[in-house]
This record gives C-alpha cells, sequence and structure tokens, in this order.
C-alpha cells in the first residue's frame, strides 16, 4: 500500500482506522464494567462471588474467539485487503452489541438468556480479534516511514478511548441513577449507546480507501506459520504482560476496588476515567519517542518496570484511600501505557506485508485471548485461592518478565521498510 498524501487523507486515514476501535471497545470494556450486575441477571447462584465469577467466565469466552477471528479477518485482510476487513468487523460487533442492550434475563427466560448472552460474546470476540491488529496494520503501512510509531499509536488510543467512553459512562450511570434503577434496566444503556458510536465507525470505514490484496493466492497465516515460527512466538511473548496488565488494572480494577478495599464503583470509575486519560497523553508522547529511539528501549523499560513496581503499586491500591488508589493506577498507566503504545508497530515491524494482517493478528490475539481474557477470572482465583489480595501483582510480574526476555530477543527493525521487512531474532 503506497503512502497517502496530504494532511486532509492523512486525517480521514486516522478517522478511519480509530473510528472502529473507539466503538468495538467501548461496547467490550462495558460488559466488564457492568460484570457485577450481569453475574446476577445472566449467570445467578445463591453465592455472589460464584455469580462474579460465571460472569467473568463469559468475559474470557469472548477473549477465547479473540484467535479464530484473528484467522477469519487476518486472512480477509491479507486476501481482499485491510479496508474490507475492517469495515466488516464493525458490523460483527454492532449486532450482538444491541442484541446485549435488549437480551430479557434470567429470571425472565430462564437458561436461553444466559446461552445468548454467551453467544454475543462469541461474536464480540470474532469482531475484536479482527479489529485491533488490523488498524494497527492499516495505520502503519499508511504511514510515512519515520512516523510509524506514533501513526499505529493512534490504534490503541483508539481502543483505550473506547474504553474511557465506556468508563465515563459507566460512571455517570452509577452517579446518576439510584443502585436499583441500575441493576434493573440503566446497564442496559451504555449497550444501547453503542450501536449509534457503531454507525459512525461504519460510516467513516466506507469512505476509506480500499487497498489491493497483500497476498494473491493460498493461505497466508499457514506460510507465516512455515517461514517465521519463531517471530510468531515472540510476538505472543511481547505481547503477554500488555494483555494482562491493561484488563487487571483498567478492567478488572473497577470490580476489585469494591471486593477489597470497599472503594464504591461510582468512585472506582471516576478514578479509572481519570487514569486512562492520563492513558492517552502517554500513548501519543511515547509512540513518538519510539520513532526517534526506537521500540526496544521502550519495550523493554516499561516491562521491566512492571516487574519491579507492580506489587508496590497494587498495595498502595489495597489501602482503599482514594488518593493512593489513583496514584496506585497512575503508576501502572505510565508504565502500561508507555508499553501499550509501542506494542504494535514493534510486532508490524517483524513481518513481510504478505503475512502481515494474518501474522500479526493470530500471534497478538493469543495473547490476548489467551492471557488477557482469562486475566479477571484467573486474578479472583488467586484471591481466593490465597487470601492475599495484591496477589494479581504477581501475575503482571511473571509476564513481565517473559515479555521483557521476548523483546530483548528480537532486533530493531524501526528503520526498515514496511513493504518488505522482516526482522530475524
Amino acid at each position: 500500500m503506497s503512502e497517502l498524501a496530504g494532511n486532509s487523507s492523512r486525517r480521514r486515514v486516522v478517522a478511519a482506522g480509530i473510528a472502529g476501535n473507539v466503538m468495538e471497545w467501548y461496547d467490550f470494556s462495558i460488559y466488564g464494567f457492568f460484570a457485577r450486575t450481569i453475574g446476577n441477571l445472566y449467570f445467578p447462584t445463591e453465592d455472589p462471588r460464584t455469580s462474579l465469577l460465571a460472569a467473568y467466565a463469559v468475559f474470557a469466552i469472548g477473549f477465547l474467539m479473540r484467535p479464530l477471528g484473528a484467522v477469519l479477518f487476518g486472512h480477509i485482510g491479507d486476501r481482499v485487503g485491510r479496508g474490507p476487513a475492517l469495515l466488516w468487523s464493525v458490523v460483527v460487533m454492532a449486532v450482538p452489541t444491541l442484541v446485549m442492550g435488549l437480551l430479557p434475563t434470567y429470571g425472565q427466560i430462564g437458561i436461553a438468556a444466559s446461552l445468548l448472552m454467551v453467544l454475543c460474546r462469541v461474536l464480540q470476540g470474532l469482531a475484536v480479534g479482527g479489529e485491533y491488529t488490523g488498524s494497527a496494520v492499516f495505520l502503519a503501512e499508511t504511514a510515512h516511514p519515520q512516523k510509524r510509531g506514533a501513526a499505529s499509536a493512534w490504534a490503541p488510543f483508539g481502543a483505550v478511548a473506547g474504553i474511557l467512553l465506556g468508563s465515563a459512562v459507566g460512571a455517570a450511570i452509577m452517579n446518576s441513577m439510584p443502585l436499583e434503577q441500575v441493576v434493573a434496566w440503566g446497564w442496559r444503556i451504555p449497550f444501547l449507546l453503542g450501536v449509534l458510536v457503531g454507525g459512525v465507525g461504519f460510516l467513516l470505514r466506507r469512505r476509506m480507501p480500499f487497498d489491493k490484496p497483500a497476498a494473491t493466492a493460498g493461505f497466508p497465516l499457514l506460510r507465516a506459520l512455515r517461514e517465521h515460527p519463531l517471530e510468531m512466538l515472540q510476538v505472543v511473548s511481547i505481547s503477554l504482560v500488555n494483555a494482562v496488565g491493561f484488563y487487571l488494572i483498567f478492567v478488572y480494577i473497577v470490580t476489585w476496588l469494591k471486593l477489597v478495599a470497599d472503594v464504591g464503583a461510582s468512585t472506582a470509575l471516576l478514578i479509572n476515567s481519570a487514569n486512562m486519560a492520563i492513558l492517552l497523553a502517554v500513548i501519543l508522547v511515547v509512540s513518538r519517542l519510539s520513532d526517534r529511539i526506537g521500540r526496544k528501549p521502550v519495550l523493554a523499560g516499561a516491562a521491566i518496570g512492571l516487574l519491579l513496581f507492580s506489587w508496590p503499586l497494587m498495595a498502595l491500591m489495597e489501602t482503599g484511600d482514594v488518593f493512593s488508589v489513583f496514584l496506585g493506577q497512575l503508576g501502572f498507566a505510565l508504565l502500561i501505557g508507555s508499553y501499550g503504545a509501542v506494542n504494535p508497530i514493534a510486532i508490524c515491524e517483524i513481518f513481510p506485508r504478505h503475512v502481515r494482517c494474518s501474522a500479526v493478528s493470530t500471534a497478538y490475539n493469543i495473547a490476548l485471548g489467551l492471557a488477557g481474557g482469562t486475566a479477571p477470572a484467573v486474578a479472583t482465583w488467586l484471591i481466593e485461592l490465597t487470601g492475599r489480595p495484591s496477589v494479581p501483582a504477581v501475575y503482571i510480574m511473571a509476564c513481565a518478565a517473559i515479555s521483557a526476555a521476548a523483546v530483548l530477543s528480537v532486533r530493531a527493525g524501526s528503520r526498515q521498510s514496511l513493504a518488505d521487512s522482516v526482522i530475524a531474532a
């Protein structure tokens, strides 16, 4: 794909690239923010913690579908074009979001409600599996070679903006309505609003430039597995700490603060929203820094920082003091934001163009699906097993060690052309 000229053309490309991310991550994260309510309404048991665990298990199912979505939309991206893959991923996300907003509860239609909720999460997982990495590839390939880091960072910027929007809407609902009304029907409002966001994303992407296919025959994923198996493993490992760290600290954290620190949901959502706004600034600044100094120093430094500071930061949040909670999450925002800003472009630069969409999407979403999606359930289980509220920090630290080692094993490629670049370990 040739570089697109002109500021107006570039703005249209960026808008199209991030529009779906905002919508899809808004929709996907809303489930996490209202997990307690959804667990009680669709997976009721006598033990509230068991209902919560069931709700997070369904949250994980959506993530477990991400690798399949990555295979499907990655293949479309390589064989049909990046544009069509991004357009249809928005559609696949919007429909189940609407259904979730209107779905009757377990008390109204029984087990059918639980099964339909699972099906909606499956479809959402398929869509997200093709969205994030597809947009990162699209943005990177259409950028000036010396500004690829800044360009591809609009993908995580859009994703965080979508989650921030979900957090802000959740906070508004929690602060403007009595809890009884939130549980009865208020939780549905964010899902229904998500359909409007999806409509905007669809209209923007219909007008985006559709590129020529990068591969004209065969199965790009199979070729990537055959020719670049080590690189595939590196991408899975590099993406591990981003997956676990982000979903524990910016999605699961609202529930964690209520369970272990007695911080109300409305307060937790407000703190979360404030730190995610800071996270957006970190992404934009650090991505530009990576264009100057390279990807490896940023990724390695952030991963080592998470290895060293995850436990004290989470212990600070465990105190329940509002200012301490804010400072603890702020520390995570700086580290996870720095890592997440550079993660997309670093993995895009590892593969040649004819397999890039399939390889990047599949490897990244294996990490996100198996580790990120299960992170809340694993954290809940670890706390139950050990009785230590801060034990999820150990999980983040272990992932940080693996990711740091993987980053250091990859040769820098930020100065290579994305037309034919391959990074060897």
